[in-house]
Protein backbone atom coordinates (compact mmCIF):
# COMPACT_ATOMS: atom_id res chain seq x y z
CA UNK A 1 0.00 0.00 0.00
CA UNK A 2 1.30 3.45 -1.10
CA UNK A 3 2.37 5.98 1.75
CA UNK A 4 -0.43 8.49 2.80
CA UNK A 5 0.46 11.63 2.07
CA UNK A 6 -0.03 14.83 3.57
CA UNK A 7 -1.51 18.20 3.21
CA UNK A 8 -1.86 21.44 4.36
CA UNK A 9 -5.17 22.62 6.25
CA UNK A 10 -5.26 26.54 6.01
CA UNK A 11 -2.94 28.70 5.24
CA UNK A 12 -1.31 28.87 9.14
CA UNK A 13 1.14 25.74 8.35
CA UNK A 14 -1.50 23.00 9.73
CA UNK A 15 -0.07 19.69 7.98
CA UNK A 16 -2.65 16.78 8.24
CA UNK A 17 -2.96 13.00 6.85
CA UNK A 18 -5.08 13.10 3.03
CA UNK A 19 -7.00 11.18 4.94
CA UNK A 20 -8.55 11.34 8.46
CA UNK A 21 -10.09 9.08 10.54
CA UNK A 22 -13.91 9.92 12.17
CA UNK A 23 -14.20 8.69 15.29
CA UNK A 24 -17.72 9.12 16.35
CA UNK A 25 -19.33 6.31 15.61
CA UNK A 26 -16.85 3.98 17.90
CA UNK A 27 -19.16 5.64 20.88
CA UNK A 28 -21.99 7.22 19.92
CA UNK A 29 -25.17 7.70 17.51
CA UNK A 30 -24.70 4.74 15.51
CA UNK A 31 -25.43 1.91 17.32
CA UNK A 32 -24.12 0.52 21.16
CA UNK A 33 -20.69 1.76 21.90
CA UNK A 34 -17.90 -0.88 20.31
CA UNK A 35 -15.66 -2.30 22.18
CA UNK A 36 -13.03 0.05 23.69
CA UNK A 37 -9.52 -2.73 22.97
CA UNK A 38 -11.14 -3.37 19.00
CA UNK A 39 -11.38 0.62 18.85
CA UNK A 40 -7.98 1.15 20.39
CA UNK A 41 -6.39 -1.17 17.78
CA UNK A 42 -8.21 0.23 15.16
CA UNK A 43 -7.16 3.81 15.93
CA UNK A 44 -3.22 2.18 16.03
CA UNK A 45 -4.07 0.74 12.76
CA UNK A 46 -4.85 3.46 11.48
CA UNK A 47 -1.97 5.77 12.42
CA UNK A 48 0.41 2.42 11.42
CA UNK A 49 -0.75 2.82 8.31
CA UNK A 50 -0.51 6.99 7.55
CA UNK A 51 -4.05 7.88 8.66
CA UNK A 52 -2.73 10.37 11.19
CA UNK A 53 -5.52 13.34 11.50
CA UNK A 54 -8.32 11.80 14.27
CA UNK A 55 -11.64 13.64 14.51
CA UNK A 56 -13.64 13.08 17.76
CA UNK A 57 -16.25 15.84 19.84
CA UNK A 58 -17.40 16.48 23.16
CA UNK A 59 -20.52 15.21 22.14
CA UNK A 60 -20.06 12.08 21.16
CA UNK A 61 -20.84 10.19 23.97
CA UNK A 62 -20.88 12.33 25.48
CA UNK A 63 -16.86 12.65 26.78
CA UNK A 64 -16.81 8.92 25.85
CA UNK A 65 -15.02 9.43 22.74
CA UNK A 66 -12.32 11.77 23.54
CA UNK A 67 -11.59 9.69 27.14
CA UNK A 68 -11.38 6.42 24.35
CA UNK A 69 -8.98 8.62 21.90
CA UNK A 70 -7.04 9.91 25.34
CA UNK A 71 -6.34 5.94 26.03
CA UNK A 72 -5.16 5.32 22.25
CA UNK A 73 -3.17 8.19 22.16
CA UNK A 74 -0.73 7.21 24.67
CA UNK A 75 2.80 6.93 23.30
CA UNK A 76 1.71 8.16 20.01
CA UNK A 77 0.34 11.39 20.59
CA UNK A 78 3.54 13.10 18.41
CA UNK A 79 2.29 11.06 15.37
CA UNK A 80 -1.08 12.65 15.24
CA UNK A 81 -3.11 15.42 14.56
CA UNK A 82 -5.86 15.84 16.61
CA UNK A 83 -9.20 17.66 16.47
CA UNK A 84 -12.12 17.67 18.81
CA UNK A 85 -15.00 20.57 18.82
CA UNK A 86 -17.23 22.11 21.33
CA UNK A 87 -20.67 23.72 21.31
CA UNK A 88 -23.30 21.21 21.85
CA UNK A 89 -24.30 19.85 24.61
CA UNK A 90 -27.82 17.81 25.85
CA UNK A 91 -29.54 18.73 28.81
CA UNK A 92 -33.19 17.59 28.76
CA UNK A 93 -32.81 15.23 27.10
CA UNK A 94 -32.07 17.92 24.00
CA UNK A 95 -29.47 19.27 22.07
CA UNK A 96 -28.54 23.08 23.69
CA UNK A 97 -25.57 24.81 22.01
CA UNK A 98 -23.07 27.24 23.11
CA UNK A 99 -20.35 29.97 22.42
CA UNK A 100 -20.48 32.47 24.98
CA UNK A 101 -16.74 32.57 26.76
CA UNK A 102 -17.54 31.19 29.58
CA UNK A 103 -18.41 28.14 27.60
CA UNK A 104 -15.56 27.98 25.39
CA UNK A 105 -12.91 27.59 28.16
CA UNK A 106 -14.75 25.65 30.45
CA UNK A 107 -15.30 23.12 27.22
CA UNK A 108 -11.86 23.09 26.02
CA UNK A 109 -10.28 22.83 29.51
CA UNK A 110 -12.75 19.34 29.96
CA UNK A 111 -11.32 18.33 26.45
CA UNK A 112 -8.03 18.38 27.43
CA UNK A 113 -8.61 16.68 30.44
CA UNK A 114 -10.52 13.68 29.08
CA UNK A 115 -8.06 13.53 25.86
CA UNK A 116 -5.54 13.83 28.40
CA UNK A 117 -3.37 15.88 26.42
CA UNK A 118 -1.55 19.65 26.71
CA UNK A 119 -3.03 20.85 23.35
CA UNK A 120 -5.64 20.48 21.09
CA UNK A 121 -4.49 20.62 17.46
CA UNK A 122 -7.47 21.77 15.64
CA UNK A 123 -10.45 22.86 17.73
CA UNK A 124 -13.71 23.42 16.32
CA UNK A 125 -16.78 24.87 17.28
CA UNK A 126 -19.38 22.50 16.32
CA UNK A 127 -22.25 24.51 16.01
CA UNK A 128 -22.97 27.69 15.72
CA UNK A 129 -24.53 29.61 18.77
CA UNK A 130 -26.80 32.13 17.36
CA UNK A 131 -27.29 33.99 20.12
CA UNK A 132 -23.43 35.22 20.49
CA UNK A 133 -21.82 37.19 18.00
CA UNK A 134 -19.44 35.10 16.00
CA UNK A 135 -16.38 37.71 17.12
CA UNK A 136 -17.17 36.76 20.71
CA UNK A 137 -16.52 33.13 20.51
CA UNK A 138 -13.39 33.73 18.13
CA UNK A 139 -12.27 35.91 20.20
CA UNK A 140 -12.27 33.36 23.33
CA UNK A 141 -10.70 30.60 21.37
CA UNK A 142 -8.09 33.18 20.18
CA UNK A 143 -7.31 33.50 24.00
CA UNK A 144 -6.89 29.66 23.84
CA UNK A 145 -4.20 29.88 21.13
CA UNK A 146 -2.38 32.60 22.94
CA UNK A 147 -2.64 30.62 26.12
CA UNK A 148 -0.78 27.15 23.91
CA UNK A 149 -3.94 25.25 25.24
CA UNK A 150 -5.49 25.38 21.11
CA UNK A 151 -3.15 25.46 18.18
CA UNK A 152 -5.72 26.41 15.53
CA UNK A 153 -9.16 26.93 15.26
CA UNK A 154 -11.76 25.61 12.98
CA UNK A 155 -15.70 25.82 12.51
CA UNK A 156 -18.31 22.76 11.72
CA UNK A 157 -21.71 23.70 9.56
CA UNK A 158 -21.08 27.54 9.66
CA UNK A 159 -22.32 29.79 6.75
CA UNK A 160 -19.73 31.74 4.40
CA UNK A 161 -21.08 34.85 6.31
CA UNK A 162 -20.11 33.59 9.63
CA UNK A 163 -16.66 32.00 8.31
CA UNK A 164 -15.61 35.56 6.77
CA UNK A 165 -16.47 37.30 9.97
CA UNK A 166 -14.80 34.79 12.20
CA UNK A 167 -11.76 34.76 9.82
CA UNK A 168 -11.38 38.27 10.28
CA UNK A 169 -10.71 37.86 14.22
CA UNK A 170 -8.50 35.48 13.84
CA UNK A 171 -7.20 32.85 10.94
CA UNK A 172 -9.29 29.79 10.75
CA UNK A 173 -7.61 26.94 9.89
CA UNK A 174 -10.45 24.59 8.44
CA UNK A 175 -14.03 24.38 7.99
CA UNK A 176 -15.51 21.03 8.46
CA UNK A 177 -19.04 20.34 6.35
CA UNK A 178 -21.07 17.78 4.88
CA UNK A 179 -19.46 17.09 1.44
CA UNK A 180 -20.11 14.01 -0.56
CA UNK A 181 -21.28 12.62 -3.82
CA UNK A 182 -25.08 13.37 -2.27
CA UNK A 183 -24.29 16.75 -0.26
CA UNK A 184 -23.25 18.81 -2.64
CA UNK A 185 -24.49 22.47 -1.63
CA UNK A 186 -22.08 23.89 0.14
CA UNK A 187 -20.29 24.07 -3.66
CA UNK A 188 -22.06 27.14 -4.11
CA UNK A 189 -20.76 29.73 -1.53
CA UNK A 190 -18.92 27.68 1.06
CA UNK A 191 -16.10 26.40 -0.59
CA UNK A 192 -15.36 29.01 -2.93
CA UNK A 193 -15.44 31.36 0.50
CA UNK A 194 -12.89 28.69 2.05
CA UNK A 195 -10.68 28.85 -0.82
CA UNK A 196 -10.87 32.93 -1.36
CA UNK A 197 -10.29 33.26 2.00
CA UNK A 198 -7.06 30.02 2.29
CA UNK A 199 -9.23 28.11 4.51
CA UNK A 200 -8.84 23.93 4.69
CA UNK A 201 -12.15 22.19 4.10
CA UNK A 202 -12.86 18.52 6.18
CA UNK A 203 -15.70 16.56 4.78
CA UNK A 204 -17.39 14.78 6.95
CA UNK A 205 -19.72 11.89 6.00
CA UNK A 206 -18.37 11.95 2.55
CA UNK A 207 -19.75 7.72 2.11
CA UNK A 208 -23.09 9.36 2.88
CA UNK A 209 -23.20 8.27 6.67
CA UNK A 210 -22.42 4.69 4.70
CA UNK A 211 -24.81 4.35 2.20
CA UNK A 212 -22.25 4.53 -0.99
CA UNK A 213 -20.89 1.21 1.37
CA UNK A 214 -23.67 -1.10 0.55
CA UNK A 215 -26.60 0.60 -0.65
CA UNK A 216 -29.59 0.20 0.76
CA UNK A 217 -28.71 -2.74 2.76
CA UNK A 218 -27.13 -0.43 5.00
CA UNK A 219 -30.72 0.81 5.87
CA UNK A 220 -31.64 -3.03 6.57
CA UNK A 221 -29.23 -3.67 9.18
CA UNK A 222 -29.43 -0.29 11.53
CA UNK A 223 -30.40 -1.16 14.88
CA UNK A 224 -32.85 0.22 16.65
CA UNK A 225 -30.62 2.69 18.83
CA UNK A 226 -28.99 4.07 15.39
CA UNK A 227 -29.36 7.45 14.75
CA UNK A 228 -29.45 6.90 10.86
CA UNK A 229 -32.80 5.48 11.10
CA UNK A 230 -34.72 8.59 11.38
CA UNK A 231 -32.68 10.36 8.48
CA UNK A 232 -34.94 11.66 5.82
CA UNK A 233 -32.44 10.07 3.34
CA UNK A 234 -32.89 6.59 4.16
CA UNK A 235 -37.09 6.82 4.34
CA UNK A 236 -39.10 4.37 2.45
CA UNK A 237 -40.37 7.40 -0.11
CA UNK A 238 -36.95 8.56 -0.37
CA UNK A 239 -34.95 5.55 -0.21
CA UNK A 240 -36.09 4.32 -3.50
CA UNK A 241 -34.67 7.25 -5.46
CA UNK A 242 -31.74 7.70 -3.46
CA UNK A 243 -30.83 3.57 -4.43
CA UNK A 244 -31.10 4.24 -8.13
CA UNK A 245 -27.66 6.84 -7.68
CA UNK A 246 -25.96 4.21 -4.95
CA UNK A 247 -26.93 1.68 -8.26
CA UNK A 248 -24.84 4.03 -10.79
CA UNK A 249 -21.86 4.62 -8.72
CA UNK A 250 -21.77 0.80 -8.43
CA UNK A 251 -21.71 0.38 -11.93
CA UNK A 252 -18.92 2.75 -12.25
CA UNK A 253 -17.28 0.95 -9.46
CA UNK A 254 -17.25 -2.04 -10.80
CA UNK A 255 -16.08 -0.70 -14.22
CA UNK A 256 -13.01 1.05 -12.37
CA UNK A 257 -11.75 -2.63 -10.17
CA UNK A 258 -12.72 -0.61 -6.95
CA UNK A 259 -15.74 -0.48 -4.45
CA UNK A 260 -18.53 2.07 -4.97
CA UNK A 261 -17.18 3.47 -1.13
CA UNK A 262 -13.88 3.74 -2.76
CA UNK A 263 -15.04 5.75 -5.83
CA UNK A 264 -17.31 7.99 -3.59
CA UNK A 265 -14.55 9.01 -1.29
CA UNK A 266 -12.04 9.48 -4.69
CA UNK A 267 -14.63 11.46 -5.86
CA UNK A 268 -13.80 13.98 -2.81
CA UNK A 269 -10.33 13.64 -2.70
CA UNK A 270 -10.36 14.44 -6.65
CA UNK A 271 -11.64 18.08 -5.10
CA UNK A 272 -8.54 19.61 -4.28
CA UNK A 273 -5.59 19.54 -2.06
CA UNK A 274 -7.08 21.72 0.27
CA UNK A 275 -10.03 18.95 1.05
CA UNK A 276 -9.15 15.67 3.90
CA UNK A 277 -12.17 13.48 3.92
CA UNK A 278 -12.74 11.77 7.69
CA UNK A 279 -14.51 8.76 6.99
CA UNK A 280 -15.36 7.15 9.98
CA UNK A 281 -15.56 3.38 10.56
CA UNK A 282 -15.45 0.35 13.44
CA UNK A 283 -13.85 -2.05 11.49
CA UNK A 284 -10.76 -3.12 10.24
CA UNK A 285 -11.87 -3.79 6.60
CA UNK A 286 -13.65 -0.97 5.82
CA UNK A 287 -10.88 1.00 7.22
CA UNK A 288 -7.64 -0.68 4.45
CA UNK A 289 -10.73 0.18 2.08
CA UNK A 290 -10.86 3.62 3.08
CA UNK A 291 -7.35 4.07 2.80
CA UNK A 292 -7.04 2.35 -0.65
CA UNK A 293 -9.33 5.07 -1.96
CA UNK A 294 -6.99 6.97 -2.25
CA UNK A 295 -5.22 4.96 -4.86
CA UNK A 296 -8.27 5.21 -7.17
CA UNK A 297 -7.65 7.79 -9.80
CA UNK A 298 -10.53 9.61 -12.00
CA UNK A 299 -10.46 11.28 -14.96
CA UNK A 300 -11.98 14.31 -15.87
CA UNK A 301 -14.46 12.21 -18.04
CA UNK A 302 -15.40 9.90 -15.15
CA UNK A 303 -15.51 12.76 -12.52
CA UNK A 304 -18.27 14.41 -14.35
CA UNK A 305 -19.98 11.46 -14.95
CA UNK A 306 -20.23 11.20 -11.25
CA UNK A 307 -21.22 14.59 -10.96
CA UNK A 308 -24.20 14.05 -13.08
CA UNK A 309 -25.41 10.88 -11.28
CA UNK A 310 -25.57 12.78 -7.91
CA UNK A 311 -27.12 16.43 -8.74
CA UNK A 312 -29.81 17.93 -5.65
CA UNK A 313 -32.31 17.48 -7.90
CA UNK A 314 -31.70 13.46 -7.89
CA UNK A 315 -31.14 13.53 -4.56
CA UNK A 316 -34.47 12.70 -2.46
CA UNK A 317 -34.75 13.93 1.71
CA UNK A 318 -32.92 16.25 3.27
CA UNK A 319 -29.31 15.67 5.07
CA UNK A 320 -30.87 15.79 8.79
CA UNK A 321 -34.04 16.18 10.60
CA UNK A 322 -35.77 19.46 11.15
CA UNK A 323 -34.00 19.90 15.02
CA UNK A 324 -30.81 19.56 13.47
CA UNK A 325 -29.55 23.15 13.25
CA UNK A 326 -26.83 23.46 10.10
CA UNK A 327 -25.04 26.33 8.42
CA UNK A 328 -28.45 27.29 6.98
CA UNK A 329 -29.06 28.10 10.64
CA UNK A 330 -25.60 29.79 11.45
CA UNK A 331 -25.83 33.57 11.21
CA UNK A 332 -25.26 35.27 14.50
CA UNK A 333 -26.14 38.94 15.67
CA UNK A 334 -23.82 41.87 15.12
CA UNK A 335 -21.17 41.99 17.44
CA UNK A 336 -22.52 45.64 18.35
CA UNK A 337 -25.36 44.38 19.77
CA UNK A 338 -23.00 41.64 22.38
CA UNK A 339 -21.23 44.90 23.43
CA UNK A 340 -25.06 47.02 23.93
CA UNK A 341 -26.27 43.70 26.00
Amino acid sequence: MAAVKTIKLGSQGFEVSAQGLGCMSMSAFYGSPKPEPDMIALIHHAVNSGITFLDTSDIYGPHTNEILLGKALKGIRDRVQLATKFGVYFEGGKGNIRGDPAYVRAACEGSLKRLDVDCIDLYYQHRIDTRVPIEVTIGELKKLVEEGKVKYIGLSEASASTIRRAHAVHPITAVQLEWSLWSRDVEEEIIPTCRELGIGIVSYSPLGRGFFSVGPKLVENLSNDDARKNLPRFQPENLEYNTKIFDRVNEIAQRKGCTPSQLALAWVHHQGDDVCPIPGTTKLENLRQNIGALSVKLTLEEMAELQSIATSEKVKGERYTPDVPTWKDSETPPLSSWKAA
